[in-house]
């Protein structure tokens, strides 16, 4: 938890954080597009990561996934300091992103993109490909996780709704044994039942002690489904605050810099 400028407004202390970042600094030329941001997310928690557009969010992700690594500040993992320097720095630690894109290829079937990249072989490196061994850990994955309408593994992920097909770009982070995961912009253009299904797996992921950095314009998502909602506005943190839905307002003047009255159009945010 940030001591000192950040607001935390109700928001307790569970003790070591599995991801924290101390006095973060990130500049591109002249512009600082973050000075001094802390953040931190727990084992079992989903923590939000919200804010304007050019507020700092996907600076800070690139910090965590080791795409754009800190010019200043501390980070530690399970208490421990470490250096997230490039992406493998962070795969190693088992943190693990799925972005908006979700970067599936829509002529390949589940397995092929769980696997691609990653495939088991039969006799080492260069024998052929075990192409049961992946078909039964995918359909183990995909159970335990309960994700529904995913039963054909070989099934081309083209054919898929965008639910189904973030689903397994979920599923896909996780095959490395995954103890963080960044999740940008999951619900974005996503029909009602389709955001539906992917928060539910957020949950799950929650419920199997992950910790998850939720980035997400949607406040009536975040709301849904996480624990804490970290706000950075130009760079600079915001505020901290729990989940609770009697908060809104607090949350959108931390996003908007505006307090007191909201307007018409912080209102509608408010009520998602």
């Amino acid at each position: 938890m940030r001591e000192g400028g950040d607001r935390l407004s109700g928001v307790p202390d569970h003790g070591t954080p599995l991801l924290a970042l101390r006095g973060i600094e990130k500049r591109f030329g002249a512009v600082n597009a973050l000075a001094g941001v802390d953040f931190d997310v727990r084992a079992g928690e989903v923590v939000a990561l919200a804010g304007d557009n050019g507020a700092g969010k996907s600076t800070l992700v690139n910090v965590i996934t080791g795409v754009g690594p800190a010019d200043a500040g501390d980070v530690a993992f399970d208490g421990e300091p470490v250096r997230i320097g490039t992406p493998h720095d962070a795969a190693a630690l088992g943190i693990a992103a799925v972005y908006q894109d979700l970067a599936l290829c829509d002529n390949l079937d589940v397995v092929a993109n769980l696997f691609l990249g990653q495939e088991a072989r039969r006799g080492g490196r260069r024998g052929p490909l075990d192409g049961v061994a992946m078909e039964q850990r995918a359909g183990t994955l995909l159970a335990s996780l309960s994700i529904g309408g995913l039963d054909d593994v070989r099934r081309e992920v083209g054919t898929m709704s965008g639910g189904q097909r973030q689903s397994v770009a979920i599923t896909r982070a996780l095959l490395g044994e995954a103890r963080l995961v960044v999740l940008d912009e999951p619900t974005a253009a996503l029909g009602v039942v389709q955001t539906e299904q992917v928060l539910a797996l957020v949950r799950r992921l929650r419920d199997r002690e992950l910790g998850v950095v939720l980035v997400s314009h949607n406040l009536a998502d975040v709301f849904a489904v996480a624990d804490r909602i970290t706000v950075l506005r130009l760079g600079r943190n915001a505020g901290t605050f729990p989940a609770d839905a009697a908060r809104r307002s607090e949350v959108v003047a931390a996003i908007t810099g505006v307090s007191g009255d909201l307007t018409p159009a912080a209102a509608r945010e408010v009520r998602g």
